[in-house]
């Protein structure tokens, strides 16, 4: 590898400084494979440039998803553009900035109203949680019962109750990625396994067509005149999956398009002969 010093090149201790991570993790990188430095010099000391930080750069935003190293490597190197994975992960962080703002001014004006003695406006304390964020494409999609039988059920829960949900759903966002990195194709039996987790999470939320149905999956292959409530969740859960591949926010949450494709293809296969 040449020891000449590129147009754009950081030494370890650099990168290291400005991503807020150590040397000693970005030489584990390398060690596994993950994140080769550009060159090294004469001295052994790595450098990097600017290809090398952009990877350094999608590992990071990949880690803030809650994968693992082997997922994170796995889903690097089925990507055809990183250029196209970052756009799906600028979306998602300008949705989340926006949501973050509006959190710091609802606190904001907690505390100053608490320190005036004023009463506190309930739509400025809890402005900015993320329970309503979909609320419009949810009363197109399903009606304004949909949701607010599931807004309701939201609020009725307690703040454990809902962490618990919350890192269920994590869970199962990275056991998806884990197994489109693997190799799986969508009617494997993991990915199968997962779309009927999928599939029961989403009856777990009252008032969609899919806790509508609370029927188990069918285990004969779907007569011809399926339940017109059969159909229902069946078309719920197919446009949930479209859903996931069209939307940037929801893409980014399986690793980029590629990764919500997979998980399209699943749900769809299991809806078609399950639902």
């Amino acid at each position: 590898m040449s020891t000449d010093k590129a147009p754009s090149d950081w030494s370890i201790q650099q990168i290291a400084a400005l991503a807020g991570t150590t040397s000693r993790t970005l030489r584990h990188y390398d060690t596994i494979g993950l994140l080769a430095p550009s060159r090294i010099a004469g001295n052994g000391y790595r450098h990097y440039d600017q290809t090398a930080l952009v990877r350094l750069q999608r590992i990071l935003l990949l880690r803030e998803l809650g994968l693992g190293l082997p997922s994170i490597a796995a889903v690097l190197a089925q990507e055809n553009s990183a250029t196209s994975a970052l756009r799906n992960h600028v979306v998602w962080l300008r949705d989340e900035q926006l949501r973050l703002s509006r959190l710091i001014t609802s606190v904001e004006k907690t505390i100053a109203a608490e320190a005036a003695g004023e009463e506190i406006m309930a739509k400025d304390m809890l402005d900015g949680f993320d329970h309503t964020q979909h609320k419009d494409e949810v009363e197109q999609r399903w009606g304004k019962e949909a949701y607010a039988g599931s807004d309701a059920w939201w609020r009725g829960m307690n703040s454990a109750e809902r962490n618990s949900w919350k890192e269920n759903v994590n869970l199962l966002n990275r056991d998806w990625i884990a197994a489109w990195s693997s190799g799986a194709t969508a009617s494997s039996t993991a990915a199968q396994e997962l779309a009927g987790r999928h599939v029961s999470w989403l009856r777990s939320i009252p008032s969609t067509p899919a806790a509508a149905s609370g029927a188990e999956p069918k285990r004969e292959p779907r007569p011809v005149s399926a339940t017109a409530q059969g159909g229902k969740e069946r078309d719920y859960v197919v446009g949930l999956a479209n859903m996931y591949v069209a939307d940037p926010r929801f893409a980014a949450i399986y690793g980029g398009r590629e990764g919500a494709a997979f998980v399209r293809d699943a749900l769809t296969f299991y809806a078609e002969r399950e639902l």
